[in-house]
């Protein structure tokens, strides 16, 4: 297994909510502001800020056979993107109280 994909395995793994996004993405800025407007902590990597970025987006593939960011994960369960988690709004309360994470 490969650095990255232990990398980005251990984040799902270690976090209620994770969002996998880049800073200038305007689908991970919407997911971020969804998670902040709801009161829910996250875990964000920014994969254009860190120098494995490229790497984890290629585990991240491996793992969930998607390549587009944002790329979200609750209680360890991977939601998908930005489309998944906006067309999941009315459970999402309730999803992220059985994560723990509200």
């Amino acid at each position: 297994m490969s650095a990255a994909k232990v990398k980005a395995q251990s984040i799902i793994d270690e976090n209620k909510v994770v969002v996998f996004s880049k800073s200038y993405c305007p689908y991970c800025k919407a997911t971020k502001s969804l998670l902040s407007g709801l009161g829910a902590p996250y875990y964000v990597l920014e994969l254009d800020q860190v120098d494995d970025g490229a790497a984890i987006q290629d585990a991240l593939e491996e793992i969930t056979s998607q390549r587009s960011v944002p790329n979200i994960f609750i209680n360890k369960q991977h939601i998908g993107g930005n489309s998944d988690l906006q067309g999941r709004k009315d459970e999402l309360p309730q999803l992220l109280k059985d994560a723990g994470a509200l």
